[in-house]
């Protein structure tokens, strides 16, 4: 399967990972050099896409931060897939890390987070990669599938409410160059004290501002301070309430969508994202309020 591709006769050791929900087949490379690599292998019916993505994760290698940088990129396995080589990065995933960090270390890695990711949004875009719509229709689209689901979860009025009578607050930014799933598990704590990122495979072009869902997703309950840092730092501790705003369209929906989305992958994740449903609407007043209860409460961290 590997031959094929340039100096795989080096590698001493292939490890499957298993972990994570990307649709890609990884495996941790060790070479005779004791060089450490990653490898994502997909299907060969992802070329286009695969390459693009490639060429983009290029592009972020411009701006300076730590990351998994791109080595190698190509076709494999008799023309049956794709592959691409990337570096590791070594040190322990920021999600575990921070549960051993206090509050003020947690803070100030949100801040290194939130610079980081505002390199990856000032990266040049170009003009030929923007979207020719919005997301507004496909996030309404999304919110009647959750309604015409058999998981609709009680309370759920004043969220639907939100999403659709404020959905022309999101995309009003200039369309960026984003993650796509920028959180404390696509992060790895490095042995410095410093953060890499890794797991680009749902870069888009965007609204900026949508980025940060995923804070109440999976890093709110991992780390609030890391959180507040993350929101302070990238605004440079002047946060336009635009931003605010859009980001509560952006949690409501993907608050209430993560849990039809979850459906495929059985009842026990189905009842992960209704907790964390939940959680939202108890961070922020059942929608009433656009600045999560989190944030307010714990702005004794700023810097």
């Amino acid at each position: 399967m590997f031959k094929e591709i340039h100096n795989s006769s080096t590698w001493k050791i292939v490890e499957k990972i298993s972990k994570g929900w990307s649709d890609d087949i990884k495996y941790k490379i060790t070479t005779a050099d004791d060089e450490i690599l990653l490898l994502r292998i997909s299907d060969i019916s992802l070329f286009a896409s695969k390459k693009k993505e490639y060429e983009i994760i290029k592009k972020y290698t411009k701006q300076g931060f730590s990351m998994s940088m791109p080595l190698d990129f190509g076709i494999c396995n008799e023309n049956q897939n794709v592959y691409m080589l990337l570096t590791w990065l070594e040190g322990m995933d920021l999600e575990e890390a921070l549960a051993e960090l206090d509050e003020e270390q947690q803070y100030q890695l949100g801040c290194e987070a939130g610079r980081i990711l505002k390199q990856i949004h000032s990266t040049r875009l170009d003009e030929q990669d923007v979207p020719s719509k919005s997301k507004r229709e496909k996030k309404l689209y999304q919110l009647a599938q959750y309604e015409n689901s058999a998981f609709r979860v009680e309370g759920d009025v004043d969220a639907v409410k939100y999403v659709k009578e404020h959905i022309e607050l999101i995309w009003k930014e200039e369309p960026v160059y984003m993650h796509g799933d920028f959180h404390p598990g696509n992060l790895i704590y490095l042995d410095d004290g410093s953060i890499g990122v890794i797991d680009f495979n749902r870069w888009e072009v965007g609204d900026p501002y949508e980025e940060f869902y995923k804070l109440e997703s999976f890093a709110r309950e991992i780390s609030i301070p890391y959180c507040i840092g993350q929101i302070d730092a990238y605004f440079d501790w002047e946060i336009p309430y635009e931003f605010w705003q859009a980001l509560a369209v952006y949690v409501a929906h993907a608050s209430l969508y993560s849990i039809k989305w979850a459906e495929k992958f059985g009842q026990e994740e189905v009842d992960a994202m209704t907790a964390r449903c939940m959680m939202a609407f108890e961070d922020y007043n059942n929608f009433r309020d656009v600045v999560p209860k989190w944030y307010k409460d714990k702005k004794s961290l700023k810097g």
